[in-house]
């Protein structure tokens, strides 16, 4: 059985990075070898990556999430004299996204969920980033909510399939699925394809091709069952694998398998030095 692979978590915020000795300890208890801490702010991106640089078995990303407004204060943060957010560009994005162990651009896309209003910032934030990865030849990680429709839109006419890469914690519908594969984009599956009301999520992990999906925690967020409102970390992947194997009707083992060599195929710059 091959060591399961976090795709995106936060590990670099602030409740789980008291905790890193305990966070890898636990992810090598659960058989968890790999994870991707992933850039939600410029501002941050250096926490990221000094954690992918201090361990071989932590890779990283840049880019800016759409929930994060340039020249606002940051929202993870309250502090009301914080230097405003800064808005990224390409070039910014291809210097940061040369590192070695930078894996991908993102986290980027489209939220239509928690802001309002004018977001066309957002859409051009959206192509920078995808102009950026297509420079590097680096995968995107995409996070879309309730905004579908210009997602795929804009990845149809930036020609991002490119670079391809995920769907970070995949909610949409099966339609919207077989679209973004077409693109040539993988799925990952969060905790939230365990929860219990989650039906037409888990309709989509049955019938996603196996060699095309990945599993996640975001944590600190998203908390599988049994851990539903806890604090997530990339150890509880392990029980998104196993509900993910239950809806197949397939061995734990084979979806480890599938999905760990998904991610070291669409993130071919990645070490699998682990056992």
């Amino acid at each position: 059985m091959s060591r399961l692979v976090d795709s995106h978590c936060h590990i670099n915020f602030p409740d789980l990075a008291v905790r890193t000795p305990e966070i890898l300890a636990n992810m090598e208890a659960a058989n968890v070898g790999y994870a991707m801490c992933i850039s939600v702010t410029l501002e941050k991106f250096p926490e990221v990556l000094a954690l992918a640089e201090q361990h071989d078995n932590i890779y990283a990303t840049v880019g800016v999430h759409p929930d994060y407004e340039a020249g606002a204060p940051d929202p993870d943060n309250p502090d009301a004299d914080e230097i405003p957010l800064v808005e990224p560009d390409v070039e910014t994005l291809v210097r940061l996204g040369s590192h070695p162990k930078v894996l991908a651009v993102g986290e980027t896309g489209l939220d239509y969920y928690r802001l309002t209003g004018d977001l066309e910032w957002q859409r051009e934030r959206f192509r920078t980033h995808i102009r950026a990865a297509k420079l590097l030849k680096k995968p995107l990680v995409i996070h879309t909510r309730n905004a579908a429709e210009d997602t795929l839109r804009i990845l149809e006419e930036e020609n991002a399939g490119e670079v391809g890469g995920i769907f970070h914690c995949f909610t949409e519908s099966w339609d919207v699925a077989q679209r973004g594969l077409a693109l040539g984009f993988h799925l990952s599956f969060s905790g939230i394809v365990t929860f219990k009301n989650a039906v037409a999520l888990k309709e989509v992990a049955a019938k996603a091709p196996l060699d095309r999906i990945l599993v996640e925690t975001d944590s600190p967020y998203l908390a599988p069952v049994p851990y539903r409102g806890k604090t997530n970390e990339p150890a509880f992947v392990q029980y998104v694998a196993a509900e993910i194997a239950q809806l197949r009707g397939i061995d734990p083992a084979a979806v480890a398998d599938a999905t760990t060599a998904n991610f070291f195929r669409l993130f071919p710059r990645a070490v699998r030095d682990l056992t």
